[in-house]
């Protein structure tokens, strides 16, 4: 019976304390690891979302069932992460069940923060460089070309607030997804662990730091770097979804840039993941499982 007992797996409270030594084996590794993990991190999630937005180019596709394919498709980025290893910022706010426990300093947290983001914008936006180097706008006559530009201009659309809260949903469905991941014994159920969470939260619309210096990147670097024939076409195919017969005002891409993209965008999400991660799914699980028990009558 101990031998079956010993391939369960993992329940609440045994998941809280491995997350716990996680965060401190996290928070102690050496700036260059920490950094390389980081790099493939972003690479792996830009990945996904490469695939997703493959997958959600289907115009012919129901909305839901369009979401539901493009969030199945985005979560092979947080598998690559889990199972390969790598270091994912918005995964890492469970360190602060570490931090919550006294195990790891506030400065070490910070720093494991700061690392990991530096590595995985490197990471996504060299894969966005990669991706439009290839020309991956062209697949599907122009179409995946079209969804990518039209993504990216509606995030930066996003006023602040929602932004935020966005991202509190985003990461808390990430976070789940990578705690349900610790209760795992084997690949199977790791896999399985992380696909769910990740697919509602692509499906649903939420934000992702990560993802959107993927998602930013690519389209300014297709918009600078596609023949402009090619830009004018993909405007065209983009005509009818604008709203009918009549000149139009220019493509929703036009106001596209660095700076708005990555303060107006990037910088909300980021904000809304490390809550929705370190307070609503870290310090929740904490609290329930890791707070030390006081003592009677005090």
């Amino acid at each position: 019976m101990s031998d079956t007992a010993r391939f369960d797996a993992l329940l609440p409270a045994e998941m809280a304390t491995k997350a716990e030594a996680v965060g401190v084996s996290k928070a102690g590794m050496s700036a260059t690891r920490t950094l390389v993990l980081a790099v493939l991190g972003g690479a792996f999630i830009a990945l996904g979302a490469a695939f997703a937005t493959t997958v959600a180019t289907s115009p012919g596709l129901p909305f839901g069932l369009g979401r539901l394919l493009a969030g199945l498709s985005f979560s092979l980025g947080l598998t690559l992460v889990v199972v390969g290893g790598a270091e994912l910022f918005t995964g890492n706010a469970l360190l602060v069940m570490a931090w919550a426990s006294g195990k790891i300093t506030s400065r070490a947290l910070l720093r494991n923060w700061g690392l990991v983001l530096l590595g995985n914008a490197v990471g996504a936006i060299g894969t966005a460089a990669l991706v439009a180097l290839a020309e991956h706008h062209r697949h599907g006559d122009g179409q995946v070309g079209l969804t990518m530009l039209r993504l990216a201009a509606s995030k930066q659309a996003l006023a602040p607030g929602p932004a935020i809260a966005l991202g509190v949903l985003g990461n808390a469905l990430v976070c789940l997804a990578v705690w349900m991941s610790l209760s795992a014994r084997g690949l199977a159920d790791r896999v399985l662990a992380v696909v769910g969470p990740v697919t509602a939260f692509v499906a649903c619309g939420f934000e992702h730091s990560i993802a959107n210096l993927y998602f930013g990147p690519v389209a300014l670097l297709t918009r600078a770097l596609a023949p402009s024939a090619e830009l004018a076409r993909i405007e065209q195919l983009g005509q009818p979804l604008a709203g009918g017969a009549g000149p139009t005002q220019g493509p929703a891409w036009a106001d596209l840039s660095w700076t708005e993209f990555l303060a107006g965008n990037v910088a909300p999400v980021t904000v809304g993941n490390v809550l929705g991660g370190g307070v609503l799914v870290a310090l929740v699980y904490w609290f329930v499982y890791l707070r030390p028990a006081r003592s009677p009558g005090s």
